[in-house]
């Protein structure tokens, strides 16, 4: 059975990496086709995207393979959660932000420099330290309290985050992204306890306040990300949202789920919890650099800061190819007065 959690949860770490990066790819290519339609109503008043943008977000291909790439991973790391201690399973699981680094870098064209490497890798390490230390037991839980409790903590807390994605704007990519991990964290901490599952029994399934929480903490939760992926660089994002689903559900376990540390190794768990948090700001920091909403996208790809000036226009205007379909709009005046003299 060991076995079996390592590799599904190693299933769910490719998964959800590949599904980040092309659900990225579809919130850029909604940004580009609304800018090149002149929409009205993509930006909220704290300047962050709005409602019916995200919702043209979920439209596109790219976004729709992500999303069922979301389900696959889900299924597969909800077994790993059932086999394997919560801060082991989640451990694996986080390696989904190398996946997502490395296919980012071919995708959306995202340029890593030294420091990106060694702040993730850190973050990857830490997380592994974390996964080394804890023991192959697991179990606790069965307390109903509990169970209503993670329920009322999950509302709390998807309130919040949805507030913070729209009123902070540009500014709440990195706390959206903390908050889809702390999410993502709560449902594998609701498939560890979800009481009907061995032996099956349907009613018992439904009336568990742990399957609701699992389903308000997956809706809103990947609703964040998407917002969040609206607004900063995949990569920041990614670090911050998977030391939240890593630690979140590890201190949760080890307090009230019987999880432990191996005997002796509580320091290496320790260790490998303050190294994950700091590389995981290590690496937000140096994604907000410069970044345009979709950081790793060049102005002239895409972005939600419609009236900003493209970057490429004089190498466009050097070639002559498709000048004036990528200028915003007072450009695109400008350009058609020089022309005519």
């Amino acid at each position: 059975m060991f076995l079996i959690g390592v590799l599904f949860a190693s299933a769910a770490a490719v998964a959800y990496g590949v599904s980040t990066v092309l659900r990225a790819l579809g919130a850029r290519k909604a940004a580009v086709e609304a800018r090149n339609a002149h929409k009205d109503g993509q930006l909220t008043a704290a300047g962050g995207p709005s409602v019916s943008s995200t919702i043209d977000t979920f439209k596109t291909p790219d976004f729709i393979i992500g999303t069922s790439l979301v389900v696959i991973g889900f299924g597969a790391g909800a077994v790993a959660a059932r086999f394997l201690p919560l801060f082991l399973s989640q451990t694996i699981v986080s390696a989904n932000l190398i996946v997502t680094a490395l296919i980012g870098t071919a995708v959306l064209g995202i340029r890593l420099h030294g420091r990106d490497w060694v702040a993730m890798c850190t973050v990857v390490f830490s997380l592994c330290a974390l996964g080394l230390s804890s023991s192959h037991l697991n179990g606790g839980g069965e307390q109903i309290s509990f169970h209503w409790g993670l329920l009322g903590a999950t509302c709390v807390l998807a309130t919040l985050a949805l507030l913070a994605v729209y009123k902070l704007g540009k500014r709440g990519a990195i706390v959206g992204g903390a908050a889809a991990g702390l999410l993502f964290g709560v449902i594998a901490i609701s498939v560890r306890i979800l009481r009907g599952v061995d032996p099956f029994d349907i009613v018992t399934l439904l009336t568990d306040p742990a399957a609701w929480t699992i389903a308000i903490a997956g809706a809103v939760g990947f609703y964040v990300q998407t917002v969040a992926l609206q607004l900063g660089q995949v990569n920041g994002i990614t670090a911050v949202l998977v030391v939240g689903e890593t630690a979140g559900p590890g201190i949760i376990g080890v307090v009230f789920l019987d999880d432990s540390a191996k005997p002796g190794l509580a320091w290496l768990a320790v260790i490998g919890f303050i190294g994950a948090v700091v590389g995981a700001v290590l690496v937000a920091l140096y994604s907000s650099v410069d970044a345009d909403h979709f950081g790793e996208a060049e102005p002239s790809v895409g972005g939600w800061r419609l009236g900003r000036t493209q970057r490429s226009t004089s190498s466009n205007e050097k070639s002559g190819a498709g000048v004036v379909g990528d200028l915003p709009p007072q450009r695109d005046a400008e350009s058609q007065r020089s022309k005519g003299s």
